[in-house]
């Protein structure tokens, strides 16, 4: 059992995950500023226009794709290396479904 710890600890592919785990989780920080930022932004742009801006629209759904990969990636639901590893998310994730009111539009 001590060498099968000892094997464990040595294992440079379970180090190398753990980097690339804090380069995501700072990626992740720094996403969820900006997608909270949209959220304001878009607030108060349909609150003068009636209408949210598309330019963001598709930002913040890019985003949080983005936020989903990196979430999947932490949580061990995939080996897939998001954005600034992989490319950047295009569409939402795949397994969604879109309510009835979003599929009427």
């Amino acid at each position: 059992m001590d060498s099968d710890l000892k094997q464990n600890l040595q294992d440079k592919t379970t180090w190398t995950r753990g980097l690339y785990m804090l380069l995501f989780i700072f990626c992740n920080g720094i996403a969820n500023a900006v997608i909270f930022a949209i959220i304001i932004l878009q607030f108060f742009l349909t609150l003068f226009t009636r209408q949210p801006n598309a330019r963001l629209l598709k930002l913040g759904q890019g985003l949080s794709t983005y936020i989903y990969q990196i979430l999947q990636f932490l949580s061990y639901n995939t080996e897939y290396h998001p954005y600034p590893l992989g490319a950047w998310p295009k569409g939402e994730p795949k397994g969604i479904q879109k309510t009835e009111q979003e599929s009427d539009k």
